[in-house]
This record gives structure tokens, C-alpha cells and sequence, in this order.
């Protein structure tokens, strides 16, 4: 039988973008699948959330967004620390660049070994790797909240952190006024969960609680179409805890009759597959979410620093 390509090393062909204005002065980029990223006008600046993976990338996504606006950018969000999230950010020439308290340190500890993870698993939406100039460093960070007056009419951008979840330091930007919320991979709206980073317990109930008490009329996840009304925001938001639930249901009874972490990796797949195995990078993120978890359940309480040997490891003791 053959291989199994690891992880999404064998996804080559470029998926089509799709830039969508929300609200006035709102807009999300979305691309089949792959990461999601937005903007938000002020009176007389942008703030923008997430960067991609590279200056290029970033600098193609700046492009389609000059045909709606000139304003400068003023602020860069980063949602967390994961290299597809953040490497792109020279690219905006923003004046400050805000994250999390715990992103911050989490780049600190494992930004180098994440960049050269992600770019391992996922080369293709690495466009030009050598327009990076090195990591990416938060200029202002928090650890609950931070508001952003948007100016004139244009209302407030609340930056908040809502527990962990997807990493330690995932935050969400929530404009309360247009109930529109940039979710971050805290949420994903038909594409599988990569939870190799995560704290499952915290984010599959407090986490997702606090997301779903916003409201939200309009909810741009960390991948997948933008979910539009209530009724698909709250989908959405179900099909992110039901992804968890399944996995900690499956994995944990594994781990609890002292199984093996190929057995509960298996017990995982095949309880999920039938409902996600469609969807973008389900085979990819699979075995590195089952590790954490099961990690998790052994008592690790923090995720353990994926470097690109140890996921190639990982990947080899799951594969059949």
C-alpha cells in the first residue's frame, strides 16, 4: 500500500480566494480551506487580523484589499503565535502589532521550531519563505482585554481572550456594534480542527461558552466560509465542540483501558471520518491532535514544542 504524504506536503495546487465585504469597512479573505485573515476600517486606518505565512502572501492579500481602501495600517492583530498566522507581517508596515501576553512567550520559547514545522507540513502556503525576515514580535500585549476606538461613527474593536483553546494565547477581535467576530482557529467553519497545540478541556467548554455568548450575527473562523445569521455562526461553533468532544470521548477510552496512542489515534479516525474526513486538512491534523491529547491525558499539562523531527516521528508511529 502506498505512503500516506505527510501531513499537507503533497496539497499543491493553489486554492481560489475570495475577499468578502461583511459590513462597511469589514472584510474577510477566505481561500477553500486554507487560513482566513481579515481587516477592519477607522476613520483614517486599518486594523488587520492575522498576516499569513509569508511577506509575499501577505502582500498579495494587501494588494486585493487596496481595491476597497487606501487607509494605512495602524495595527496588526496576530490571533496566536503559529507561523501561518504571523511570518507575513512586515509586509503590512503597521505601527503596532498586538498579541496576547502568552503569544508573546510562546514565540519566544518555540517560534523557530514552529517555523520550521509548519513550513514542513504545509510548504505551499509558504509563497517566497525567504521574504521572511525573521520571526514575528508583538510591539503591545495583553492579557484580557484591549479596545480599539475605531474613530468617527465607526464604533469600538474589542480585542479579547476567552480562555484556552487552539494555543494559550488565542485572542478574538468582536465588533460589537456590527456583532461581527473574527474567531481565529478558535472556531472553523467546515474544515477539521488542528488541536496539536491546545488545552481540549478548557476550549470544548469554557472557551467555546465565552465565544458563544458574544452573539455573533457574523463569524470568520481560523478556515472555512465565513458564517453568516445566527443560526450558522451557532453551526459553526457546534461543529467546533463536536469535532472535540468526539476526539476526547474516543481517545480517553482508549487511554483509560491503558491502550495505545496508535489504537486511540485509530478509534479517533474512524469515529470522526465519516462527518470530517471531507474537509480541509482532517488527514493532515489528526495525528498530531490525537498526540496532545493523549499527551493531555497523561498528565502533560502543556503542549510539548512540535519541531519538524517530531513530527515526522509522530507521523510515521500513526500511519498504518
Amino acid at each position: 500500500m502506498a505512503t500516506k504524504a505527510f501531513a499537507s506536503s503533497a496539497d499543491t495546487e493553489d486554492k481560489e480566494q475570495t475577499l468578502e465585504v461583511l459590513s462597511d469597512g469589514v472584510y474577510a479573505l477566505t481561500a477553500e480551506g486554507d487560513p482566513n485573515v481579515g481587516a477592519i476600517e477607522g476613520e483614517d486606518f486599518l486594523v488587520c487580523f492575522d498576516a499569513l505565512a509569508t511577506p509575499v502572501a501577505a502582500g498579495a492579500w494587501l494588494d486585493r484589499l487596496r481595491e476597497h481602501t487606501g487607509k494605512p495600517v495602524k495595527y496588526l492583530v496576530l490571533s496566536h503565535y503559529h507561523a501561518v498566522r504571523v511570518l507575513g507581517a512586515s509586509a503590512f508596515d503597521a505601527e503596532v502589532i498586538i498579541a496576547h501576553d502568552s503569544t508573546r512567550a510562546l514565540i519566544a520559547e518555540r517560534g523557530e521550531q514552529d517555523w520550521a514545522s509548519e513550513y514542513g507540513r504545509m510548504p505551499r502556503l509558504f509563497t517566497e519563505p525567504s521574504s521572511i525576515p525573521g520571526l514575528t514580535w508583538p510591539d503591545v500585549t495583553f492579557g484580557e482585554n484591549l479596545t480599539i476606538d475605531l474613530g468617527g461613527d465607526r464604533g469600538q474593536l474589542e480585542l479579547r481572550y476567552l480562555g484556552r483553546g487552539h494555543t494559550e494565547g488565542d485572542i478574538v477581535a468582536w465588533l460589537p456594534r456590527q456583532r461581527i467576530l473574527f474567531a481565529g482557529d478558535l472556531v472553523e467553519a467546515q474544515a477539521a480542527l488542528y488541536t496539536g497545540d491546545a488545552f481540549h478541556h478548557d476550549w470544548v467548554s469554557s472557551t467555546l461558552d465565552n465565544v458563544a455568548a458574544l452573539g455573533a450575527e457574523q463569524l470568520v473562523g481560523g478556515r472555512g466560509a465565513v458564517a453568516r445569521g445566527r443560526q450558522t455562526v451557532d453551526a459553526a461553533i457546534g461543529q467546533t465542540r463536536h469535532f472535540l468532544d468526539v476526539m476526547i470521548r474516543e481517545v480517553s477510552a482508549v487511554h483509560e483501558r491503558s491502550g495505545t496512542l496508535k489504537q486511540a489515534f485509530d478509534a479517533a479516525h474512524a469515529a470522526l471520518v465519516d462527518r470530517y474526513g471531507g474537509w480541509p486538512i482532517f488527514e493532515h491534523c489528526l495525528p498530531f491532535d490525537v498526540s496532545r491529547l493523549w499527551d493531555e491525558l497523561s498528565g502533560i499539562e502543556r503542549p510539548v514544542i512540535w519541531t519538524a523531527e517530531r513530527d515526522r516521528e509522530v507521523w510515521d508511529q500513526l500511519q498504518d
